[in-house]
């Protein structure tokens, strides 16, 4: 089919639903209405985690209900079912360790090899061409707020306060960063080696600037032909459009590939609340409409230097996924362009996943595997946030119960 006589419509139920049985549908009626009380979403957010560390028998009803609906599965291999079926509706997967990191030496080499038997497992399958990792994963907090603290206090561009900052520190924390530096290079050289590429996750502002370096230091050894890094960047934050042409600007001069995954923003209460705590102006967007307008911008700027840019829509919201595929149709460029890539969570929105997949978009969905123990903190942040983000589950069971209908319509 031509894209420019495709009309993608996100409120097209039969393509968004399409993989899921009348059973699974009716599951998802229910989660989602359960989480519309936002009560209810309060009370299981508390009581969950601490039901799971008391051993109580409750696993079960996790597993059947809420980690269905947004996890792939307890471990890789559980994750193969899954990824086969979006694949069957064009999709793609990006796999995501889904454990919270945790400190010490030892954990963070754990964690390296975790990532790592993600990549070797990611490049086996026909659809996974992407993982992601956190840096908090296979690096100390601490270290990296001193660094971040010691960046922000200096001047000039960010790899040259980078340098400054790493002045700073004694030579066990050198030493210690070094071991930093060499776990992202393993994880990375292995990504290329296989073929697969690596999403760095933003992490919160008072310890990005880190996470941002070595974001680029890796770009710039691995970006080169292939597109093999690309960092996270959050649009709820102020000044995160002037540091995306800061980016594209390093690539430019050092002839790399810019890889970039534009999300609104995952920490907006966690930060707004400690910048009034420690007294300094919040690094967050003033309203919603401030976030979107950059967002927005961030797409236009991205789509107008493809063969520097490669480009991650990873979004929820229906005008920014349109406007990307609008800005590819009027520059005449494929929707399946080889640097232009969409993304949502598993478990939503797949009235935009699967309405793109049908019009030949590349389209992923993020896809999160680990024990019940160690993802119930990612499962409680869905549940919040499908709870918190205006209109959003309202959506959710809008299309879910449109489809159900449509669905007893045709069996009459």
């Amino acid at each position: 089919m031509n894209q420019s006589e495709t009309d993608i419509s996100f409120d097209n139920t039969e393509n968004a639903f399409a993989y899921k049985s009348d059973k699974e549908l009716k599951r998802a009626n229910f989660l989602f209405s359960s989480m519309s009380h936002q009560w209810l979403v309060n009370l299981g957010t508390k009581l969950t985690p601490w039901v799971i560390k008391s051993g109580l028998p409750v696993k079960g009803i996790i597993r059947n209900t809420i980690f269905k609906q947004f996890v792939g599965g307890e471990t890789l291999e559980q994750t193969a079912p899954v990824a086969k079926k979006l694949g069957e509706y064009g999709v793609q997967v990006i796999l995501d360790y889904g454990v919270e990191g945790k400190e010490g030496e030892e954990n963070f080499d754990k964690a390296c090899n975790e990532f790592i038997k993600v990549i070797e497992y990611a490049s086996t399958q026909p659809n996974i061409p992407f993982m992601s990792i956190k840096v908090t994963g296979i690096a100390r907090f601490g270290l990296l707020e001193k660094l971040d603290s010691s960046v922000s206090s200096n001047e000039g561009s960010l790899m040259k306060r980078f340098d400054k900052a790493l002045l700073t520190l004694t030579q066990s924390e050198s030493n210690e960063w070094q071991r930093v530096t060499d776990r992202m290079i393993k994880i990375c050289s292995m990504a290329a080696e296989k073929k697969v590429g690596v999403f760095i996750d933003a992490e919160e502002t008072w310890v990005q600037d880190p996470v941002d370096v070595l974001s680029i230091l890796m770009m710039d050894s691995f970006n080169k032909k292939e597109i093999v890094v690309y960092n996270t960047v959050q649009l709820y934050r102020h000044d995160r459009i002037h540091f995306l042409k800061d980016c594209y600007e390093a690539a430019v001069q050092r002839n790399f590939i810019l890889g970039v995954k534009l999300v609104r923003g995952a920490y907006m209460e966690k930060e707004r609340s400690r910048a009034a705590a420690m007294g300094y102006p919040s690094p967050i967007q003033a309203d919603k409409e401030s976030t979107d307008r950059d967002y927005n911008a961030a797409i236009h700027f991205c789509v107008d230097r493809l063969e520097h840019i490669a480009l991650v829509v990873a979004s929820h919201n229906e005008y920014s996924n349109l406007l990307t595929t609008h800005l590819l149709q009027i520059r005449s460029l494929q929707y399946d362009h080889p640097h232009v890539h969409f993304s949502q969570l598993y478990g939503m929105s797949d009235n935009i996943t699967f309405n793109l997949a049908k019009a030949g978009c590349s389209v992923s969905k993020y896809l999160p595997f680990g024990p019940i123990n160690d993802v119930v903190p990612y499962l409680m942040r869905r549940a919040q946030e499908n709870s918190s983000v205006s209109g959003q589950t309202g959506r959710e069971l809008g299309l879910i119960k449109k489809e159900g209908d449509r669905r007893k319509r045709s069996k009459i």
